[in-house]
């Protein structure tokens, strides 16, 4: 019989409380043993509602603790590389909720500990929206379908920016969140698995239109992480990537990846998760993804199995979170100095 898998939980926001507690919670053998939230009364009503049985006043507490074997770390960006460096000299497997850090630095520090224990299972959670789609993606670069392909369109809008006088969002606070930039990364990581290849360079152009914000304590703070942003990128063959996010919709929010090739074209509707094909000369016509084909959220499940069997992960591992950080950074690089073009 296999031992029990004992797991501490260092942030429980929306998604560890939403997807992370109750993943790990369903599957056999595994425990989650202790949390530690932003505060003591958070953690407490956390470890209420779902029978955890260990709160601790530190995140350290957990790293520290020889009855736990992994942990998932659900905090915000800024945190990401200082818990995952002291977990892995600890010996715990991590698991980190994406984005994978504030910038590239912190993330190949990140990868550079995680290369000095390869024993120790590290994951990130993974972008989660063409999960459904991405082999039949995969599948239909791979056979050709699409011809020579031209472009890699990225849309991305909302109006969670429009409201000038809304107070600042985690998203928006660059101690918190870093270089990372509305759902740029989350679209990048998508395409870079589809892909697998990175552009060559890149020219971005972003702009804040709320210069000042109130924080938490009701204090101006100034917005330095775009309100709005565009990317031109370019690969090694000659396709381009076209970037366009904004957090001022003030239309119809826009959610969609396109691939346009020399003899289809495909669009994957992230907003109705539907994936259209459209072959020269012929109608748009929806795809009907083979049940053995389309993917679903496993990323606990996944996890447990890398630390129980040494499956390798593929959703995410560290190196590539270091390649959509980079590409992260390069965009933030370009549109701080006059859109010069930034070589990947």
């Amino acid at each position: 019989m296999r031992p029990s898998l004992r797991i501490g939980i260092i942030g429980a926001g929306n998604n560890t409380r939403a997807k992370h507690i109750p993943g790990f919670k369903a599957i056999k053998g595994v425990e989650v043993v202790a949390v530690c939230n932003r505060s003591r009364t958070s953690s407490e009503k956390v470890a209420a509602e779902f029978g955890i049985p260990q709160v601790t006043a530190s995140w350290q507490e957990i790293v520290e603790s020889p009855e736990i074997d992994a942990i998932c770390i659900g905090t915000w960006p800024n945190l990401h590389a200082k818990i995952t460096v002291a977990a892995l000299r600890a010996g715990k497997h991590v698991l980190t909720e994406a984005r994978m850090a504030r910038n590239m630095a912190e993330a190949e520090l990140m990868l550079a500990e995680a290369k000095l224990h390869p024993t120790l299972v590290t994951q990130i959670v993974p972008a989660p929206m063409s999960l459904p789609f991405d082999e039949t993606i995969k599948d239909l670069l791979a056979t050709g379908a699409l011809g020579t392909l031209r472009e890699v369109v990225m849309l991305s809008t909302n109006g969670a920016f429009a409201d000038g006088s809304a107070p600042m969002s985690w998203r928006q606070d660059y101690a918190r969140s870093g270089k990372n930039t509305l759902f740029l990364g989350v679209y990048y990581e998508m395409i870079l698995r589809w892909l697998q290849r990175e552009p060559m360079s890149l020219v971005s152009s972003a702009s804040v239109f709320t210069k000042e914000r109130k924080d938490a304590e009701g204090l101006l703070q100034p917005t330095v992480i775009p309100e709005s942003l565009g990317v031109l990128g370019l690969y090694m063959d000659g396709c381009r990537l076209i970037g366009h996010f904004s957090g001022v919709e003030t239309t119809a929010p826009q959610s969609e990846i396109r691939l346009n090739g020399s003899r289809a074209g495909l669009r994957l509707d992230l907003a109705r998760d539907q994936l259209w094909l459209a072959e020269a000369g012929k109608a748009e016509r929806q795809l009907e993804v083979a049940l053995a084909k389309r993917g679903s959220w496993r990323v606990e499940a996944d996890f447990i199995d890398s630390i129980r069997d040494k499956k390798p992960v593929t959703l995410t591992d560290f190196k590539t979170g270091v390649s959509y950080m980079r590409f992260t950074e390069a965009v933030w690089e370009s549109w701080n100095n006059a859109s010069i073009r930034v070589t990947l």
